[in-house]
């Protein structure tokens, strides 16, 4: 495992990332309560967190109370509390602070592994929960709701709101697959356009049935309809062999702006108003949502 130890003693330190390599975790250590805290925000692979009480700048309880939020907002994280003291007062306010376990310092090694075998066991499950209810089980991306909550977290990624288009799309003809095929093959098609989409730079995520969309950076103008557009060569060039003969797959594309101040629902209606223009327009193409569109957009 990933293990942050926070603890001010350079001897407590070096004692217990040495127990801990005695596992063959790997260990970033600080004495900074503050430090350690943007260094786990911004690193996903730390699994765990042991700190002291007595820290520099963000004491260990305040260390726990700020995991504990990360935890709660999705984040597979255990922590674990480390005092000197073991009376029953420092226990209770450690757990109250959001710490998962507690442990006398300096630990001893036995005991400490036995409570890291634990985090890992408890680890385990969390992720599959949150796989569980993050990806589409059919596809491996993410399903609606984790699409909606991804997209907007990349948007304002570092603080700062990020240059954004929208691009949807859908299987054409996809009731004539289901109907002439079977939903088996309707199955793998919807698989084979989601290995495809994830391919990609982004966020992506199947929306329902057989449409899907990708949230891109647009770091240049015109970056989003050629994502489309590769998508859709792509796509179109897929070939599934049928008792019948080959079945040939199109997907039909809308790409809008993702303009400042607007949520993810709106970006999307403008995409799926785009989407729709391809179909009426006789599908296996992309269609771009001109910005002067937007009035009459917001009008309807």
């Amino acid at each position: 495992m990933h293990i942050v130890l926070v603890e001010p003693s350079g001897i407590g330190q070096k004692v217990l990332t040495n127990l801990l390599h005695g596992r063959g975790d790997r260990v970033t250590a600080f004495s900074d309560g503050a430090c350690a805290f943007a260094h786990v925000r911004g690193d996903e692979s730390v699994d765990v967190v042991i700190t002291s009480f007595e820290t520099e700048s963000k004491s260990g309880l305040e260390l726990c109370w700020d995991l504990r939020l990360l935890a709660q907002a999705g984040r597979p994280i255990y922590t674990i509390a480390m005092s000197s003291s073991y009376e029953d007062s420092k226990l209770i306010e450690a757990l109250d602070c959001g710490a998962d376990d507690f442990i006398k310092k300096p630990p001893q090694a036995m005991e400490l592994q036995a409570r890291l075998r634990a985090a890992e066991r408890l680890l385990l499950t969390q992720r599959d929960l949150i796989h569980l209810a993050n990806i589409d089980p059919l596809t491996g991306i993410y399903n609606r709701r984790a699409f909606f909550e991804k997209s907007e977290d990349l948007r304002l990624a570092d603080g700062r709101e990020r240059t954004m288009a929208a691009i949807m799309f859908d299987i054409d003809h996809f009731k004539k697959v289901n109907d002439q095929y079977g939903h088996d093959v309707g199955d793998d098609a919807i698989r084979t356009v989601a290995d495809i989409v994830r391919r990609r730079e982004g966020v992506a995520g199947r929306l329902g049935g057989e449409e899907f969309a990708l949230i891109v950076e647009e770091s240049r103008w015109g970056h989003a309809v050629e994502t489309a557009e590769g998508m859709r060569c792509e796509i179109e060039a897929v070939r599934m062999e049928m008792p019948k003969g080959l079945l040939h797959l199109t997907c039909s594309f809308g790409v809008s702006d993702w303009l400042t101040g607007e949520d993810i629902d709106q970006v999307l209606k403008r995409a799926d108003t785009a989407l729709y223009q391809a179909k009426n327009n006789g599908r296996n193409q992309v269609v771009r949502f001109e910005s002067r569109d937007v009035d009459s957009a917001k009008a309807s």
